[in-house]
C-alpha cells in the first residue's frame, strides 16, 4: 500500500501515515462498511474518507464539489492495477463507490482501464 500512498503523494496530497491496532475498529467508527473496505484508510481535514487505491483524480473530482450526503469514495478491495497495485500490464477493471452517510452507496465512475485512471 505504500505504492498507493507514493501515488497520492506525487499528486499532491500530504499524509500523514498511521498504523492503529485496531483498523477495523477506526473503519467502524467512520462509516466504512465492510463491503467498501480495502487495506487502507485516509481521512480528509473536512472529514470525507477516502477507502482504497483510488486514483487521485476522483478524489480531485469529489472534493471539488462532494454530493450532499456523502461520507466519501472507496475501491473496495484491491484491484488489479489500480494506483499502487500495478503488476506489469495487468489490470481489472473497477468501480469507484460513492459511500453515503446513511450506508447506501452507487457508483461514483467506472474505471475501464489503466490509462482511464491518469
Amino acid at each position: 500500500c505504500v505504492g498507493g500512498i507514493d501515488k497520492m503523494e506525487e499528486a499532491g496530497f500530504v499524509s500523514k501515515i498511521s498504523q492503529p491496532r485496531d483498523l477495523n475498529g477506526v473503519k467502524e467508527e467512520l462509516g466504512v462498511l465492510p463491503k467498501w473496505q480495502s487495506c487502507h484508510t485516509a481521512v480528509t481535514q473536512d472529514g470525507f474518507v477516502f477507502e482504497g487505491h483510488i486514483p487521485a483524480k476522483y478524489i480531485e473530482q469529489f472534493l471539488a464539489n462532494p454530493p450532499e450526503g456523502a461520507l466519501g469514495l472507496a475501491v473496495p478491495g484491491m484491484p488489479l492495477g489500480s494506483p499502487g497495485m500495478e503488476m506489469g500490464g495487468r489490470f481489472t477493471p473497477y468501480d469507484i463507490v460513492l459511500m453515503h452517510k446513511d450506508g447506501s452507496s452507487s457508483v461514483f465512475a467506472h474505471v475501464e482501464s489503466a490509462a482511464a485512471q491518469k
